[in-house]
């Protein structure tokens, strides 16, 4: 048994995490007729713009050899070996510009399909990759398959335009045995561009087909099971039961925190069990009273046990500390509608302080 997913139960397209992390890997589609398209069209342009003055310059040579052999002495091993680069190097002339171009239309072709990257996981030995098992699907499977029916089709469509291009061009073969070597040369290099015409129209088909099947295919390999998408959501926005977990911790220290700044309130407003909201004002400090800390139920009393136990005065205002308590927010100052009410509350509280101090000064 395997623990691999079967195709029928991958139903959902892949998420963009995931072809993001197949991309990483090196996973890309690849349509393997793009790049034989570009060497026909590299030979194509070869034929037409390259050909023809490169081979009347090899041609001049050669002939100029075979018409003077005088010229060329053979004497020794060594005049035998300069003959022979020269030849080679007249030869090479006329082929570097054919490699050239195969070799820019090549580049061409896989930047048109795919960026190159630079992937470590691609060059890595695995042992999968020389395996008779592995090989074997490769070959005998259905892409296997798919490959070998494509180019059966592709050798038979060639064969066929071959066929018939050289069924047509008999009489101007025959036509042309019988005219000057130059123009009989001609005629061939005509023949020979409509056929490659005719095979790189054929392939440039081809390949648009290959490349929609490649890209279709990639993306059905990189489908999910409804799981995967689930598994992949909690991997990347976290558990919501461990995020649950983590908000009632954040809530539980910014709790205590607040609790910690009670005892440096100046003075708390309940109603009377409900809401609590306790408030700091020192003129020195700040020119509006601070919210240090407020609280429902609970931590209402909890603001007002801590309060008591500070001999932190407790002011009861029903409708003050409901309006006060949905408007606030702890550390900042009180919003300006509050300021008149809340004055009256620390004239009062400064009041009674004065109050006691004349009492005991009594």
């Amino acid at each position: 048994m395997t623990d691999e997913p079967d195709k029928d139960s991958k139903t959902e397209e892949a998420t963009e995490k995931k072809i993001r992390d197949a991309v990483e890997k090196g996973q890309l589609p690849f349509a393997r007729e793009v790049p034989v398209v570009a060497s026909f069209l590299a030979i194509l342009v070869f034929t037409i713009f390259l050909a023809q003055p490169g081979a009347v310059k090899l041609s001049t040579f050669l002939s100029m050899f075979i018409e003077r052999p005088e010229a060329w002495s053979l004497a020794t091993e060594h005049d035998a070996i300069l003959l022979y680069r020269h030849i080679f190097l007249e030869i090479a002339k006329l082929l570097a510009g054919l490699m050239a171009l195969l070799i820019l239309f090549g580049l061409s072709a896989s930047i048109f399909q795919n960026m190159p990257r630079m992937v470590l996981d691609r060059v890595q030995p695995k042992f999968s990759r020389v395996s008779l098992k592995g090989g074997w699907s490769r070959l005998y499977g259905a892409k296997g398959l798919a490959e070998f029916a494509k180019s059966l089709g592709k050798l038979t469509l060639a064969g066929t335009v071959l066929a018939l291009g050289l069924g047509e061009a008999q009489t101007r073969l025959l036509s042309g045995m019988i005219t000057q070597p130059e123009a009989f040369g001609a005629v061939i290099r005509e023949m020979a561009i409509e056929i490659l015409v005719s095979i790189t129209a054929i392939m440039v088909v081809i390949a648009l087909i290959d490349v929609v099947w490649t890209r279709f295919h990639w993306r059905r390999d990189l489908r999910m099971t409804k799981q995967e998408v689930k598994d992949e959501m909690k991997q990347s926005e976290g558990d919501p039961i461990m995020r649950s977990r983590l908000r009632s911790l954040q809530r539980d220290r910014a709790r205590q925190r607040m609790m910690a700044e009670v005892p440096k309130a100046t003075l708390v407003i309940a109603n009377p069990t409900h809401y609590a909201i306790a408030l700091r004002y020192v003129r020195d400090e700040t020119a509006a009273p601070v919210v240090v800390a407020k609280g429902q139920d609970l931590i209402a009393l909890k603001i007002r046990e801590i309060a008591e136990a500070h001999e932190i005065p407790v002011f009861e205002d029903v409708s003050l500390a409901r309006s006060m308590y949905d408007q606030v927010s702890v550390s900042s100052v009180i919003p300006p509608q509050f300021y008149q009410a809340v004055a009256e509350l620390v004239r009062l509280l400064y009041a009674n302080k004065d109050s006691r101090t004349g009492q005991v000064a009594q």
